[in-house]
């Protein structure tokens, strides 16, 4: 333990957690937190990734009987060991402006680096996922194969089954800013090194943090310090827009804020940015038009598999009037010839996800036009993957899927690689749930890569889904629905950039 304790400490420095002047206290630290009262230091220490380090204490540990085997007692320990070399939050937001005052770039830099220097981002589990790009007939999109969370070995299984889960409703949900040094419970994970950064956004009290399990570049959750259900409306797109004023190298977005076209988390209002490009970013124009009361700002809709309308000004004010007409407009428009209800009596079913940027010297929103109706056929939703898809892809279609970066289930990198051999005649049959699809691969395959292969027939599929959840469709039918839809917002003739 004396040599893992040593690299620990070690590393902390060189990633600039702490001072060489820390050493000392940190080590103590960390001998208390192990129960061990003496230590001998060694003499060459190998520099190794924090969480290779933390794995390997934890090991020790469990085989010594000095930690249970419990998921949940290994990521306490972990955090809590991590929070020993952590600044107090109120050092790291002093940290934080400091730099903010340079420039934002600098700040959000040296915030990202800590969170996951900390171990508070996951860099060693999210190396497991697959990831990789495909082409498409509306770009190049970005496929993950989330194999990130952990998993549970036999150890814990068999302790589980005596344990009691502790009762409690603190922190109220995963988002609350109470989770900031939290050690964490059997059903609410540790967070004692986990730190956040205040701020203002529309004179209320917000926070930046990143996601543990980033999916992109410095994917942030930017959350509100009070515990309220998603709501979108004008003031959401203000607040949006405030974010990348502020930042104006991160997008930030928000899931829509009803169920099936939702996120994950709808009980706490928050949304998600970053510094990335997305393909939906990159997408093309296919008409444009303007708005008679806001001439600052221009509109478009792009040639994607959801229905977006991307407005652009240079003045924050006016972009946000044009973007609450749209969404007003939208929130109780009907279009039976789409199967687009607004309302089921009291029940709503329009909604938007909406995405900011700032680029080439403007504003951008982009409004991307949802509904949740569901039917007797499509009874996960109408304008959600169809069940062809769901062997692929069953979950929330939300805010990073919209963008074209398929977030895929970790059931998927065995069963593809049974697909992969059924393709190839190693094996004679796969899942049912892959067996019809594996069977049209087959009859088309000609030799070529067969995991390329493969993973293009994913991409494809997954792009099919977000077609059935675009509410008016790429055909000519369908954006000719677009577009009465979008005279009906601007009350001017839209004109088409094909």
């Amino acid at each position: 333990m004396n040599e893992l304790i040593q690299q620990l400490v070690a590393r902390a420095i060189h990633e600039r957690l702490i001072e060489p002047e820390d050493a000392i206290y940190a080590r103590n630290r960390i001998l208390a937190r192990v129960g061990q009262v003496a230590f001998e230091e060694q003499a060459d220490v190998v520099s190794r990734p924090i969480p290779d380090i933390l794995d390997d204490m934890i090991e020790v540990l469990i085989t010594s009987e000095q930690l249970p085997a419990r998921l949940e007692d290994k990521e306490q320990f972990a955090a809590d060991v991590m929070d020993i070399f952590v600044a107090r939050p109120s050092d790291v937001t002093a940290t934080f402006r400091r730099l903010y005052a340079e420039s934002p770039v600098a700040a959000t830099d040296y915030f990202y680096q800590l969170s996951q220097a900390s171990n508070y981002i996951q860099t060693k589990r999210i190396a497991k996922n697959k990831r990789y790009q495909a082409e498409t007939a509306y770009g190049t999109i970005d496929v993950t194969i989330n194999l990130s969370k952990p998993e549970k070995d036999p150890r814990e299984i068999a302790a589980a089954r005596t344990e009691t889960p502790t009762a409690s409703n603190y922190p109220t949900c995963l988002l609350c800013v109470e989770n900031v040094g939290y050690a964490g419970r059997a059903n609410h994970p540790a967070r004692a090194n986990h730190r956040i950064v205040p701020l203002t956004l529309t004179e209320e009290s917000w926070a930046l943090q990143y996601s543990p399990y980033v999916y992109y570049n410095e994917h942030s959750i930017i959350l509100s310090q009070e515990h309220r259900d998603m709501v979108i409306n004008r003031d959401a797109f203000a607040r949006l827009l405030a974010f990348v004023e502020q930042f104006p190298h991160y997008f930030a977005g928000s899931n829509a804020d009803l169920p099936i076209v939702g996120g994950s988390i709808l009980t706490h209002d928050h949304y998600q940015g970053g510094r990335y490009t997305f393909a939906m970013d990159r997408a093309k124009t296919l008409t444009s038009f303007t708005f008679p009361d806001q001439p600052t700002v221009t509109g478009e809709t792009l040639q994607w598999p959801l229905s977006v309308l991307r407005l652009k000004s240079t003045d924050p004010s006016a972009l946000l009037d044009a973007a609450t007409t749209v969404y007003e407009t939208w929130l109780t428009y009907t279009d039976e010839s789409q199967d687009i209800r607004s309302h089921t009596g009291e029940t709503r079913h329009n909604t938007v996800t909406p995405i900011a940027r700032q680029r080439d010297g403007q504003f951008e929103l982009d409004l991307v036009l949802r509904n949740n109706r569901t039917s007797v056929e499509h009874p996960d939703g109408i304008f959600h993957t169809h069940a062809d898809i769901h062997h692929i892809k069953r979950e929330n279609i939300g805010l990073i899927e919209v963008m074209g970066l398929a977030v895929l289930p970790a059931r998927l990198l065995q069963e593809l690689q049974q697909v992969e051999q059924f393709i190839t005649g190693e094996v004679d049959e796969v899942a049912v749930a892959h067996a019809e699809w594996a069977q049209e691969l087959k009859q088309t395959y000609d030799g070529q890569d067969v995991t390329t292969y493969v993973e293009q027939a994913v991409a494809a599929k997954f792009v099919r889904g977000l077609e059935d959840c675009g509410v008016f469709k790429q055909t000519e039918e369908g954006q000719a629905a677009f577009g009465r839809f979008v005279q009906l917002v601007t009350r001017q003739p839209v004109e088409e950039q094909r």
